[in-house]
């Protein structure tokens, strides 16, 4: 506390206001929306050289479209451009160094086969590499894949079994939809129209901002999208429109206090929803495959997040008002800003009627699909393919989404590693190892539960990704749990909600985290402080209203 008095500006007898200067007619709005940068891009600061910050609000585009570059000069880029080539040498040195120490100077147990150890080694350089970065995390993950097909631990079609998991190519595809979504406007929309409804006050704008994340959130399956096409743009003009610039002692006036309690906002909204995130579906997925079954996924999801997620969104812009308070309290002027933003944008087109009519379809049958016999990932086909038929995105919109394609490179690889290690018998090695060590403390099942997630949390300051994380950890803990005589719903619920919730621990924690970071509204120091009290205080929340909440429905 003596960090923010120190920061806080001098006491003043009256609460600072926003007023905005009178708004510009003469500015034109253009109807033709930009061509829209992949997602995973960080967004540009945005600036402004008018002198009326209200007109930038008004007339910032969702998205910076793409400039047109000459053959000549982009095959000839400058020295600044230049990035170094290859693997780096010291975290490349580390990575395959953990894997030959385990491999050759750590005894084998006796129950182990030789060719599970060897797995087990080369899928320890590859969790060490996603760690350290030697190289990106796809280009590490397919090193991975070809080790442990060179050095025959598994064949060929063993090793890219995993491209026809149905989870991962529901995760891909969400990133397709996600995209239909920004490019729409459709994203920037509703939530205008939340400050509109809510935004005579900065407390109000941040619950404004917090309902549209959680009204954006099931149907748009990656916080990150929802983080960089969505929200940090209109943080950003409503931040400049009062004078809060990043990377300046001003960002304190309103855009820090918006960034970190959005991001804290998108954790909890990420848990709410089973088809929030990306993750949250390979979690249901690995815990099929270790015989935890959760049945109606979406409603059980849901159900029993409920409760303590909608008490920890509620909580959290306040407490971080009170702890990160911006210096501007009241923005009168601002609902009046976004009817005006609304009116410029004009009626609701008809590629944004059929992306509400699209999304309906694939969340309906997300909720109702096994009813009648259409999978998730069928569903979600389903979506893509009527944006694709009626216009909404076009071939090059899914051929330019990186992280989608990423995904299914990089991430598939874990994901088959992982399931391997399961079949050869490792991860019943390790669970009942660490079963047997919590036992011989005479820990009661809740005692190991409260041990565990919390271990599982912490980890998670070693990973730069919450699927990385889930494929790396989570079916090893789910059975360390089921060991430990833990009811299986329950452990493989809180196991995921746990995912979503620490992908606001560090700047490097998400997609999401970067983004929000990357806006240079919030210096690291209070990013990293806040995010810890954030944690302390959701897991106070999930830990307590969750205990009576899953005691009530049942799940033990």
């Amino acid at each position: 506390m003596e960090t923010f008095l120190l920061r806080s500006p001098p006491f003043t007898p009256h609460r600072p206001t926003l007023r905005l200067r009178p708004l510009s007619l003469s500015l034109s709005l253009s109807k033709t929306r930009p061509s829209i940068p992949p997602l995973h891009r960080p967004f540009p600061t945005v600036r402004s050289n008018t002198p009326c910050l209200t007109s930038h609000l008004l007339h910032t585009p969702l998205n910076p479209p793409l400039q047109a570059t000459s053959s000549s000069s982009s095959n000839a880029p400058s020295p600044t451009e230049s990035k170094p080539q290859g693997a780096k040498t010291l975290p490349f040195i580390f990575s395959i160094s953990v894997g030959l120490i385990l491999q050759f100077l750590i005894p084998k147990p006796p129950q182990i086969t030789p060719k599970a150890w060897q797995l087990l080694s080369i899928f320890t350089s590859t969790i060490a590499g996603l760690i350290v970065s030697p190289l990106p995390a796809g280009a590490w993950a397919f090193l991975g894949l070809t080790a442990s097909v060179l050095t025959k631990t598994l064949d060929f079609k063993t090793a890219l079994g995993a491209y026809t998991n149905e989870v991962i190519w529901l995760i891909v595809i969400s990133f397709f939809l996600a995209r239909g979504f920004v490019k729409t406007g459709l994203g920037e929309r509703v939530a205008t129209y939340f400050v509109m409804w809510l935004g005579k006050s900065t407390l109000g704008l941040s619950y404004g901002l917090t309902f549209s994340e959680v009204f954006t959130a099931p149907a748009i399956p990656s916080a990150t999208a929802r983080a960089g096409g969505v929200f940090l743009p209109i943080i950003k003009s409503l931040a400049l429109t009062a004078g809060s610039k990043p990377g300046d002692p001003s960002a304190r006036r309103l855009g820090s206090y918006l960034v970190i309690s959005q991001l804290q906002c998108s954790a909890n909204s990420s848990a709410l929803f089973l088809t929030a995130a990306a993750q949250n579906l390979l979690c249901v997925k690995l815990a099929e495959e270790l015989g935890v079954i959760i049945a109606n996924p979406w409603f059980s999801w849901f159900k029993a997040a409920s409760l303590p997620a909608l008490v920890s969104l509620i909580a959290t812009p306040y407490v971080l008002y009170k702890l990160h308070p911006p210096e501007i309290k009241d923005t009168p002027d601002a609902p009046a800003m976004a009817a005006k933003k609304l009116e410029l944008m004009g009626p609701v087109t008809k590629k944004e009627w059929i992306m509400v009519g699209t999304l309906l379809l694939a969340v309906s049958l997300w909720v109702f699909g096994d009813a009648i016999g259409i999978a998730s990932v069928v569903a979600s086909m389903i979506g893509l393919s009527l944006l694709l038929l009626l216009g909404v995105l076009d071939w090059d919109d899914v051929l330019s989404e990186k992280s989608a394609w990423d995904t299914l490179t990089g991430f598939t690889v874990l994901v088959g590693l992982s399931g391997q290690l399961t079949n050869l018998g490792i991860v019943t090695w390790m669970s009942d190892s660490v079963a047997k060590s919590l036992q011989s403390l005479s820990l009661s099942w809740p005692a190991t539960f409260v041990v565990l997630q919390a271990a599982y949390f912490l980890i998670h300051y070693l990973f730069a990704s919450q699927t990385a994380h889930v494929g790396a950890l989570y079916a090893a803990f789910l059975a360390m749990h089921v060991a430990s005589g833990v009811p299986g719903v329950l452990a493989a619920l809180a196991l995921s909600y746990n995912t979503d919730l620490f992908g606001a621990l560090t700047h490097y924690s998400s997609g999401q985290a970067a983004v929000y970071f990357g806006a240079g509204y919030i210096e690291l120091q209070d990013l990293l402080k806040m995010a810890f009290v954030m944690a302390l205080v959701n897991a106070t929340i999930w830990g307590v209203v969750g205990t009576f909440w899953w005691k009530f429905l049942g799940l033990y």
